[in-house]
């Protein structure tokens, strides 16, 4: 990554590598571009659990490490693109959702999608966040 562009790679320890070529963040500036999250667990290396609810808790947990080692935190979260496998999902996603973002309200896209990269994944979640 070219950092003389003011752009950087983010890596929060104790998260999984990513199982591509890209980085779980980039900051540029004040903006912080975190990538699509699973729920997979970084202690047991496994997803979370098999229902959307615990899957969006993991997934917003590695957010939240990634957003803490860039220097910020969910609070500061403009906007997220959800994923689901499937749009039955969405109350219980939204449950969790509303619970962990509290007052802040971030712009956000919710699709449903064929598939998610890891078997069993339910939920994936990217966001774009400041650094205040």
């Amino acid at each position: 990554m070219n950092e003389s562009s003011g752009h950087r790679p983010v890596v929060a320890d104790g998260l999984p590598a990513p199982i591509g070529p890209y980085s779980p963040g980039v900051t540029l500036d004040r903006l912080v571009f975190v990538s699509g999250q699973g729920a997979t667990d970084p202690a047991t290396g496994r997803l979370a659990g098999p229902d959307v609810e615990s899957q969006t808790e993991q997934v917003f947990r590695n957010i939240q490490a990634i957003l803490e080692a860039a220097g910020t935190d969910l609070s500061h979260v403009l906007r997220c693109g959800v994923f689901l496998v499937d749009l039955r999902d969405f109350e219980a996603m939204n449950a969790v959702y509303a619970r962990v973002f509290g007052d802040n309200r971030p712009a956000r896209t919710t699709v449903q999608v064929s598939a998610l990269p890891d078997k069993g994944l339910r939920v994936e979640i990217d966001a774009v966040a400041y650094r205040p």
